[in-house]
């Protein structure tokens, strides 16, 4: 059932913002070099690898500069970059991922290798259950940018405060993973999206 009901979901949002994200793509080819889309490998179900897809909002090659983002005034983020971010447009595309079967709506948020690698065993079991777009940790830390753009050393802290309290939040999920508490999720999405 919930992976039917990611399909329809899916498909019915893709069809929805077709025409935004035709305009989007345009913008977005039009005001910086590079393509629409940005890939970057990400850790799914079972440690299992997989491309990630996003709008491009930073530079060519900016995650040569590290594979996190700090704040909104990140030079790499392009001028549209800094719009679609805000709003998360920048995920949209990752719909597709969840047709191609990589990720769910709902499910912990997947990480880049460099972190997974950091995982205890114990924090390792969230790769029991399949990514996905919007999860707990992703409502809490709706403005993780700015959050770490506050800290002296923004990688040493997401390793040691919020990589692991995102887990931990997350963990409230793997206890009750079914389509009415993914609903729950989607909807306080939705209002954190339009609220901020």
């Amino acid at each position: 059932m919930k992976r039917l009901f990611d399909l329809l979901f899916s498909v019915t949002v893709l069809l929805f913002f077709l025409p935004f994200g035709i305009i989007l793509g345009l913008l977005i080819a039009g005001t910086s070099s590079g393509g629409v889309f940005y890939r970057q490998e990400r850790i799914g179900l079972n440690g299992k690898a997989f491309k990630l897809f996003k709008f491009r909002s930073m530079s060519v090659n900016a995650e040569k500069s590290g594979s996190l983002t700090v704040g909104m005034k990140d030079s790499r983020i392009t001028k549209i970059g800094y719009l679609i971010r805000k709003f998360k447009i920048d995920e949209f595309p990752q719909f597709l991922n969840v047709i191609l079967g990589d990720m769910s709506i709902v499910g912990p948020r997947p990480e880049v290798r460099e972190f997974v690698e950091l995982y205890t065993p114990e924090q390792a079991k969230i790769l029991d259950i399949k990514p996905g777009i919007t999860d707990y940790a992703s409502i809490e830390y709706f403005n993780e940018n700015e959050l770490l753009a506050k800290a002296d050393d923004p990688k040493k802290t997401y390793i040691e405060v919020v990589m692991p309290d995102k887990i931990k939040i997350n963990e409230k999920y793997l206890t009750n993973p079914t389509l009415g508490h993914d609903l729950k999720i989607i909807i306080k999405t939705i209002l954190k999206i339009l609220g901020n």
